[in-house]
């Protein structure tokens, strides 16, 4: 038997997680059961994978699946091995994932991997061309685009995880509060939200052991916009 709190959290982590293929933050479970503070999540996380409803990933932050719901005590529908979802703007938007793309369907776009993109330390600037990959156009927006590979946690919050698989629409602005792949002075590559401040520009991280990092605007060049989001299990 659950509790009414466990029960709700349950079923809002099982609702988002078919909506979106994203687990939500724990900010977004927090406020969900207007709860105080997140310790109170963990808690009921805890609480909830001991009785076998849920199950925490391993070397993932945030990543929890569903096991079972508690009327039918049967296992929750399993998620696919190859989960794209589609993102609007800055993750708090997102589209129910898309089938797998085969490199022979028809309309597939094929998109250049142009390497690594750091979600925390940051690494060498941005790669040449290593393969493409088939990408649905619903996952497109309008547009030049391409796609990096994920190094990093800072962005975990955001919903992207170590390994995950990014599509960049190439453009050189950006509005605050977008999810950017930003080059610091024409060496690191990074990716992270844009924030204005004043004359000056900000890197967020989506991680609270990350700092924000703040720059002039002759130090950062906007490299492309977030799009969507690829992730394999």
């Amino acid at each position: 038997m659950l509790t009414r709190k466990q029960n709700d959290l349950l079923r809002f982590i099982h609702e988002r997680l078919k909506e979106s293929g994203v687990p939500p933050s724990f900010d977004e479970m927090k406020d969900a059961l207007d709860l105080r503070s997140k310790s109170g999540i963990h808690r009921l996380i805890m609480a909830l994978e001991e009785r076998g409803f849920i199950r925490r990933l391993p070397n993932r932050a945030r990543a929890l699946e569903v096991l079972r719901l508690p009327e039918s005590a049967t296992p929750a529908s399993p998620r696919g091995r190859f989960e794209p979802a589609v993102i609007e703007g800055d993750l708090g938007k997102v589209r129910r994932p898309v089938a797998p793309v085969a490199a022979d369907a028809p309309d597939v776009v094929s998109i250049p991997v142009m390497g690594r993109i750091a979600a925390g330390t940051p690494i060498s600037a941005i790669q040449s061309r290593t393969h493409t990959i088939p990408v649905s156009p619903d996952l497109l927006a309008a547009g030049d685009h391409f796609a990096l590979e994920v190094r990093g946690d800072s962005m975990v919050e955001a919903g992207i995880l170590d390994n995950d698989t990014v599509i960049i629409r190439r453009q050189d602005s950006a509005d605050s509060g977008d999810i950017v792949v930003a080059l610091i002075d024409d060496e690191e590559a990074t990716l992270k939200r844009l924030r204005r401040k004043g004359a000056a520009v900000a890197l967020e991280a989506a991680n609270p052991a990350y700092e924000t990092r703040i720059f002039g605007p002759d130090r950062v060049r906007i490299q492309g916009k977030l799009v969507s989001l690829i992730r394999r299990y």
